[in-house]
Parts: C-alpha cells; structure tokens; sequence
C-alpha cells in the first residue's frame, strides 16, 4: 500500500523556519511529481509548491516564493520543504502528495491531478 508520510512540522515564532519531510514508498518515487498544499481552517486546500518527476523544476504559491524551497531526494524517496521567514498565514495543515508524471506552471496547484495524499502535519506559526 502506497505510504506518504510527512514530519517536520511544529510551533514556530513569526520569522523562523521548518522543515518538512515526506517519505515515499511502495510506488515508483522518480515518476511522480511531488507537492506540497496546505489547508487552514475554514479554508480550501491550496498549492504550496511543487517539484516535477524527471526535470525537476519547482513551483511556487505566490504567497511563498523566495521564502519556501523545495527539493526531493529520488535515491531515499524523500521530499522536502524548507519554509523560512514564516509569517501567522503561514499557519495550516501541510500535506505532501504525488502525481504521476510531470506537472507543468499550469497544473501543479490542482489537488485532482495527485494520486496519493499523506496525513498531514501541522504548522503554527504566531
């Protein structure tokens, strides 16, 4: 059975960082594309960032672009978001997910185009 397992998350003051870690298994990691989306309270799930299978080029939310990076480790099925300068909106849920094949500037942020889900972990951020 797929797993996608995400750590990392935490309480944190205005102007620190996380990082968060997602380990992948049981399905071919390097073919999927991997994101990372985030769900508040009362809010819809929203696109994070995201890194493609095979070319590995990374998108961005608006909203964390220069401050959030992400990166995947192929060899150890991993994925990571490094979070910096968080801010209280940063505040929600973090999920990973995976989507087969590449995701492109114009889908990465759809929550339909991802095959798999993990649990969640939480971020706080006050």
């Amino acid at each position: 059975q797929v797993q996608l397992v995400e750590s990392g998350g935490g309480s944190v003051q205005a102007g620190g960082s996380l990082r968060l870690s997602c380990a992948a298994s049981r399905f071919t990691f390097s073919a999927y594309s991997m994101g990372w989306f985030r769900q508040a309270p009362g809010k819809d799930r929203e696109g994070v960032a995201a890194i493609s299978a095979f070319s590995s080029d990374t998108y961005y939310a608006d909203s964390v672009k220069n401050r959030f990076v992400i990166s995947r480790d192929n060899a150890e099925n991993m994925v990571y978001l490094l979070m910096n300068s968080l801010k209280p909106d940063d505040t929600a849920m973090y999920y990973c997910a995976a989507a087969r094949g590449r995701q492109y500037r114009n889908t990465w942020y759809f929550t339909g185009d991802y095959n798999y889900w993990g649990q969640g972990t939480q971020v706080t951020v006050s």
